[in-house]
């Protein structure tokens, strides 16, 4: 199943802007009979139109896509992994383009290579192997070139699964009721199921399953009850495994040329395997009714297979599984992509706990988001040297260590019926020039955790995008990108965060939250009173009303937590209330208040960002409460207390303002006792860009309930409007006029031109700019971070929808998040999050009026 909703960097980089597809991926089983058949054609595809005919016309050069990587680390990244679906290159799969295609680095060709992402049996995307200097900027150009396309690469990567045909079935010699392989030779197959009385060494499928490898190393899952995952450690960089146990099991076990099977897997998890915790024991997936492996991409630097169990029996019911497993060129890392059909038990992920190993793991003082790792290291090799294995996880879903016999292990989440992570293996003999001391493998895992939370940075232009957006701005054009992302979002999965529906990109059904329920049905709204499409206009009541019962409770939402996250979604409430007067949002809407009413403070008046944070003043609570504070005193209070929300954004200058620049901090801690804060300033580290974002659309939005006949009430917010402007105009990125995650601080390694702050800053000019607050030469400021918005941040796909790229998807301080340069970079980016997406939308409609 294809979408572009949440999309990530491949291979190592998981749900950042171009990539892998994790969060969405549907269950597939694959239909094989129970006797143990083997497929070795092609695997069925969709029937597609009949593809483009190649002309003489079309076999010159064409640029598809011109990419620029940057690497963000201070240290060479060989072969480092990306990928790019063919929609988001502009290409529909079947086109004549997307079968030619080739990556160019100036006149050198980079190597690449067509893959299955989604294993459908059909490529729906180009993966490329790019080295990257330290903190080295890349240029690439995706091109349509037949002759480029046929360029011989060296192949690092390799998957197979084989059996034996030309033998007999007879008796098994050591386990009764099954049945051994005599005679015959091995061939390779697409797709293997094991009959029901095979069993772990029956001698029918050569090295006991399907294999997988890289250049580094390579990996076998053993295709039965034991279910364990053993590793092939190589002295040589080619790939091998095409000769591996082809005349019998005993051979890999002694060194070869190649290398050797290094570990004694036994009852334990082995190289990274997943099992079930019964709070006691690991259990391995032993009691299915069928397993059935499928060698899904087998390509020269991106190779995977697929493992379904059918008939899973756990806790009374019967569960079916698919592990996706893949590895990429130059990287000992194997990534394992679990699917459930339903709910499972608890599951657990780990390495066996050899004697005299020593056992490693990662502080979790990390970003929810961020990668953490568990290992083991010591002499364990069956070759009697060192090795050191691990798995990497993001901490989210990492449910905590398990005391366990024979494995180290972690509990995991299935947020969704889905896990993902990542495990590897370092052997001193690698190469005959391995990782050989402690000290050396934990410089490794540190690398590769580093690697996994920071991708290299894309800015992505497409033959298609350009041509869309070729046009001069009208007003008519504005309203129409606004209009084109919200139809984009409406197919993806707007209409699913209603209550009791599913938040995807947080993995979890809804909450009463500021984005999905509040920013993003609002600018629905906005667009309906636009356009007069009722399409849109039903948006809030499906989504935010959907929280609100009859009698006015909203679900998912509790005052006694004093989150001010929560009260943003008050101003959809009052949008629905001002429709037609029903009773029930302005219950709902005076629930809000009363939490304002009761909501912590500092000494001097500022709103705590929530109970859990104390004494805390964040940037972000500024737009997440006083909106609807204003908009609510004006509707019911007859504006009583609005000096209340202005002494909000007093407070918010007096402490997180930086006078020598004019720039906000993302925070303040009164009590100067939280990790993040300086301790003689109480103030975190950085300049965020969606931090000051909130702070600017708070600004203009409040002022639209301050009375004109209160110039006294309404003066501070109109100086900080016109300061605000001044110093985003110094920190605007020349280049494309747009602004930069850490916003003063552009040439430092990672940082990135970021699009939810460059569209809330677009957003905080034009409205400035229409309502009167700014004069008329920021109008010229606001036209052009509009275009540069639109030139930087949007992806126009074949099928008419667009995407928003190169969004921070979350950030925030404490537990874990020290709000250091370094952490702001090791949150993920993404694509379509309603965090950007109702900003962008309410930008376009601001350009409109102003341009109308």
């Amino acid at each position: 199943m294809k979408s572009l909703t949440t999309v990530s960097r491949i291979f190592s980089l998981p749900q950042t802007a171009y990539g892998l597809l994790v969060g969405s991926t549907m269950l597939t089983l694959i239909s094989c009979s129970p006797g143990g058949e083997t497929e070795n054609p092609q695997r069925e595809t969709q029937a597609n139109p009949k593809p483009e005919v190649i002309t003489e016309k079309q076999a010159p050069s064409t640029l598809v896509a011109s990419i620029e990587v940057t690497n963000p680390s201070t240290f060479v990244r060989e072969k480092s992994p990306l990928y790019f679906s063919y929609a988001e290159l502009g290409l529909t799969a079947d086109s004549a383009q997307a079968k030619i295609l080739a990556v160019k680095n100036a006149d050198n060709i980079v190597q690449s290579q067509a893959i299955d992402n989604d294993s459908d049996g059909a490529p729906d995307g180009l993966a490329i192997a790019v080295d990257l200097n330290a903190k080295e900027v890349v240029n690439l150009a995706v091109v349509a070139d037949a002759t480029a396309a046929q360029t011989s690469f060296p192949s690092y990567t390799q998957a197979e699964i084989s059996h034996k045909e030309g033998g007999q079935w007879v008796a098994h010699t050591k386990s009764e009721g099954f049945k051994e392989y005599v005679g015959g030779n091995f061939i390779n197959v697409e797709k293997l199921s094991p009959p029901a009385h095979y069993t772990d060494h029956s001698n029918w499928i050569r090295y006991e399953g399907p294999g997988i490898e890289s250049d580094k190393v390579g990996y076998r899952v053993y295709l039965d009850w034991r279910n364990g995952f053993d590793i092939f450690g190589k002295k040589v960089s080619d790939t091998i495994l095409q000769g591996v146990g082809q005349d019998g099991y005993d051979s890999y076990h002694e060194m070869q040329t190649w290398g050797l099977d290094i570990l004694k897997v036994g009852s334990s998890l082995g190289a990274g395997a997943f099992g079930r915790w019964d709070g006691k024991k690991i259990h391995a997936i032993s009691k299915v009714s069928q397993r059935t492996a499928s060698i899904t991409n087998n390509g020269p630097i991106y190779s995977s297979f697929n493992i379904a169990y059918r008939g899973w029996e756990v806790n009374d019911k019967t569960l079916d599984i698919s592990s996706e497993i893949s590895m990429v060129a130059g990287s000992r890392l194997a990534r394992n992509r679990l699917t459930f059909s339903d709910t499972p038990p608890t599951l657990v992920v780990g390495v066996v706990k050899h004697p005299d190993t020593e056992f490693i793991a990662s502080s979790r003082e990390v970003p929810g988001d961020a990668f953490i790792y568990i290992a083991s290291w010591g002499k364990q090799a069956l070759s009697e040297d060192m090795l050191g294995m691990a798995v990497f996880i993001r901490k989210r879903d990492a449910a905590g260590l398990v005391e366990a016999k024979s494995s180290y292990a972690t509990a995991i989440k299935t947020a969704g019926n889905i896990a993902d992570y990542y495990f590897a293996a370092a052997w001193q003999g690698e190469h005959n020039k391995g990782v050989a001391t402690k000290e050396a493998f934990v410089d490794y895992l540190n690398q590769v955790q580093h690697e996994l939370n920071q991708p290299p940075r894309i800015r992505l232009k497409t033959a298609l995008s350009q041509q869309a957006k070729a046009q001069p701005m009208t007003a008519e054009q504005a309203l129409g990108w606004s209009k084109k992302l919200a139809d984009s979002e409406l197919k993806r999965k707007t209409l699913k965060y209603y209550n009791g529906g599913w938040d995807t990109n947080r993995r979890r059904v809804p909450v009463f939250e500021y984005d999905i329920i509040g920013i993003l049905p609002t600018a629905y709204d906005k667009l309906a009173e636009v356009t007069g499409d009722a399409k849109y206009a039903e948006v809030l009541p499906k989504i935010t009303g959907s929280f609100i019962g009859d009698d006015g409770s909203i679900a998912k939402y509790s005052e006694d937590k004093y989150n001010i996250d929560w009260v943003a979604p008050g101003v959809a409430v009052l949008r629905l209330y001002k429709r037609n007067q029903e009773e029930k949002y302005k219950i709902a809407a005076s629930h809000l208040r009363q939490q304002l009413e009761n909501h912590p403070r500092t000494s001097e008046g500022a709103f705590w960002h929530k109970k859990k944070y104390p004494w805390q003043l964040w940037l972000d609570g500024v737009y997440m409460g006083m909106p609807f504070f204003a908009e609510y005193l004006s509707l019911f209070e007859n504006g009583e207390h609005l000096e209340e929300v202005v002494k909000e954004f007093t407070l918010t200058r007096k402490y997180l303002r930086a006078p020598e620049t004019g720039l906000y901090y993302h925070a303040w801690d009164e009590k100067k006792q939280q990790p993040w804060a300086d301790k003689e300033t109480g103030l975190s580290a950085e300049h965020w860009g969606r931090g000051m974002g909130w702070l600017s659309m708070a600004v203009v939005d409040v002022l639209d309930f301050l009375p004109q006949d209160q110039p006294e009430l309404r003066k501070p917010l109109l100086d900080i409007t016109e300061e605000i402007a001044a110093t985003l105009v110094k920190y605007i990125d020349s280049e494309t006029n747009t602004w930069w995650q850490v916003l003063d601080k552009p040439n430092h390694p990672g940082n990135y031109r970021e699009s939810t702050a460059s569209a809330m800053f677009t957003y905080f000019f034009a409205k400035a700019v229409n309502k009167g607050y700014l004069p008329e030469p920021y109008k010229q400021v606001a036209l052009d971070a509009y275009q540069g918005l639109i030139n930087e941040f949007i992806n126009v796909h074949p099928d008419g929808s667009i995407s928003m790229t190169n969004q921070c998807l979350v950030a925030g301080l404490g537990f874990g998040r020290l709000g250091d340069y370094d952490y702001y970079m090791k949150e993920r980016v993404f694509q379509n999050d309603p965090k950007g997406n109702g900003p962008f939308i309410f930008s376009g409609i601001e350009i409109y009026h102003l341009l109308k």
